[in-house]
């Protein structure tokens, strides 16, 4: 600790920003412009950092967040989290009320402490945390803590804006770093944002944010990290938990990461290699081995969340996975890489973020970044990709938990980013083929097959296992423009060789057709109608993203009652647009049968903001072709 008072006294010379000592805290202080959209407003948020050497980091954070309603609790944060050789050297917290009033005081003693370990989550990380249940709004929270660890291989990042709906008064950041570190930071959408400020010093960095507005959620928003102000900071040299690290490329850090962490971790009993030796027998093509193994392990083990060790990023022994028969991403991958290296199948362990939004390890800046394990097989020029926690997905198949975002990929002679699968518009495919007979009364009963693949498919996985009543539900939610369904029959089928999804499904429903004197009104596209038109805005702020790219084919046969007469029906139709593209058919077949083609594809993309009200009409024009309606007139 002595070690530490040094470079702690240099920094406080060193920070410019220093903690205010007499903010005040009534309401009626804060500017009107920054409640404007915002359930809280941060009055105050400072960050000092010190790194005086590869194994010591000092943080001291001091926030003061105004609660304007109940929707701004989520912008307070009474707690802080620990694991290993992290200690909380001191942690506090004031409420005052809206006239600046000091109401409650929580002090160390009254912070309670808590494992993370529940559920299939096995942790060794703690958390100390506060409680206060408010009585009135607004009020605000005053919250200072300190925290030394050892650890250096993460600096948290800066975010003077951490989220939607809050206003900031101010925002600080000092850090300082022994020399000899090889200190790097990397800013992102801090351009054109005057009210940032930076100074740079020989051992150190200054942030400081002033009055910065709230940021209102619009739909279709990308990540928020993507267009919000924000630093990452890292270090060429580090420590985890013990271990001395490097990052001065990502080759240099893979070859790290695998010879101090993941070695010594692939050992397996020997009656376990004889088994899969006898498993796989005579096959030589390594793709089926791989697929034999996989299999066996999906049988085998299950997935449980386990936060131990290396800060959480050493795998459990493959020998203790074999032997208890679960383990989490990191263990269950090494665990099957195991495997394949007794056949002599080569692959690679695969450190990404999982996340449904696309998260991606960022490519230009060396550091400690990911929170998932899968495995890659190398098949010629291109990779197989395995998710070795679920006991469902089919062998190489890539879901939106981690489809098309860079990864790091360990391999002997280090670490390489690479591009993990990108599924296009025609990979993600739904095609629905079915008929339906209206009778003369308007009611509806028909067949339809829907076939999916790619991310279509992965939405569709959880109904496998589903029972008839549960699917019954899922299906009266799905074709719930359909008045009074029924659902007489469901058959599905889960084709994992070829990952393909497949639904049968037969239903009836009275009243489809709308009634109206001799006349029959309904909606050609019974099966399949788009009613999602984006919300407008007058204004729009953030950019908008599509995430993902889908192709919809539908075919379908209509038998009309016998004794009425078309009198009108929909145009073809055709649009295209950067967004997508959209085409209807009708195709008369004879008196009584119809047949329906539509073609609907949407195209992933960032778009400006500009772009938006286009999109938005793009959308609006699907919506309304899809519930275009044809009109019968009984002959006379």
């Amino acid at each position: 600790m002595k070690k530490l008072l040094l470079p702690l006294v240099i920094f406080l010379l060193f920070a410019e920003v220093t903690i205010a000592q007499d903010i005040e805290y009534t309401v009626a202080n804060i500017p009107v412009e920054l409640k404007e959209n915002a359930n809280a407003v941060v009055r105050l948020n400072q960050k000092d950092i010190v790194i005086a050497s590869r194994k010591s980091m000092v943080i001291t954070t001091k926030s003061i967040v105004t609660v304007l309603n109940e929707n701004g609790l989520q912008h307070v944060d009474l707690s802080e989290s620990f694991f290993g050789r992290e200690r909380i050297k001191s942690i506090e917290a004031q409420i005052y009320n809206s006239s600046g009033k000091e109401i409650k005081k929580i002090k160390r003693k009254d912070f309670k402490e808590n494992s993370v370990s529940e559920g299939s989550i096995i942790s060794d990380n703690k958390i100390l945390y506060g409680e206060y249940t408010p009585t009135e709004y607004p009020f605000t929270v005053v919250f200072q803590s300190e925290k030394e660890t050892s650890n250096t291989a993460f600096i948290p990042s800066w975010y003077p804006v951490e989220g939607f709906s809050v206003g900031v008064e101010k925002a600080v950041l000092n850090i300082q770093v022994a020399p000899d570190l090889g200190f790097k930071y990397k800013e992102f959408n801090m351009l054109n944002v005057p009210n940032i400020s930076k100074q740079e010093k020989e051992s150190g960095l200054s942030f400081i944010a002033n009055n910065l507005v709230a940021y209102k959620y619009e739909d279709y928003s990308p990540a928020f990290n993507s267009y919000a102000p924000n630093v990452m900071m890292g270090l060429d040299v580090f420590n985890l938990e013990g271990v001395d690290g490097s990052a001065k490329s990502w080759a240099d850090m893979g070859k790290w990461f695998s010879d101090k962490i993941l070695a010594g971790t692939s050992e397996l009993p020997e009656e376990t290699k004889i088994k899969i030796k006898t498993l796989i027998g005579d096959e030589k093509d390594p793709l089926k081995k791989a697929k034999i193994i996989y299999k066996y392990v999906q049988e085998k083990v299950r997935y449980i969340s386990i936060q131990e060790g290396i800060g959480g990023w050493r795998p459990m022994l493959a020998k203790d996975v074999d032997r208890l028969g679960y383990g989490d991403c990191k263990a269950l991958t090494n665990y099957t890489k195991s495997l394949l290296d007794v056949v002599g199948v080569q692959s690679y362990y695969v450190r990404l973020y999982g996340d449904r939004g696309k998260k991606s390890v960022i490519p230009d800046f060396v550091s400690m970044q990911s929170n998932h394990v899968i495995l890659a097989i190398p098949d010629g020029e291109k990779y197989i990709w395995l998710e070795c926690t679920s006991q469902t997905l089919p062998f190489g198949f890539q879901g939106d938990f981690t489809d098309d975002r860079n990864a790091l990929v360990l391999k002997p002679e280090g670490g390489e980013i690479v591009r993990t699968k990108i599924y296009e518009a025609k990979d993600n495919t739904q095609i629905t083929k079915g008929n339906y007979s209206l009778s003369n009364d308007g009611a509806i009963s028909g067949k339809v097959e829907i076939k999916s693949k790619g991310i279509q498919y992965d939405n569709k996985l959880y109904f496998d296992g589903k029972s008839i009543d549960d699917l019954k539900k899922i299906y009266k939610d799905y074709f719930n423009h359909i008045n009074n369904l029924k659902v007489t029959k469901i058959t599905i089928a889960n084709d994992k060789d070829n990952i393909e999804f497949t639904e049968n499904i037969s239903l009836e429903a009275t009243e489809y057709a709308n009634k109206s004197g001799n006349r029959l009104i309904f909606a050609l596209n019974a099966y399949n109608p788009s009613s999602v038109v984006p919300q407008r805005y007058r204004n729009r702020n953030n950019p908008f993203e599509i995430s993902r790219a889908f192709y919809d084919y539908d075919e379908v046969t209509i038998d009309l009652p016998q004794g009425f007469t078309i009198e009108a029906r929909p145009q073809d139709t055709e649009i295209k647009d950067s967004f997508g593209y959209y085409k209807t058919e009708y195709v008369v077949l004879n008196e009584n049968q119809l047949l329906y083609k539509r073609t609907c594809q949407t195209n992933s993309g960032l778009f400006d903001k500009k772009e938006y009200e286009n999109f938005r009409k793009f959308r609006e024009q699907i919506a309304k072709n899809d519930n275009a309606k044809i009109v019968l007139v009984k002959n006379q």
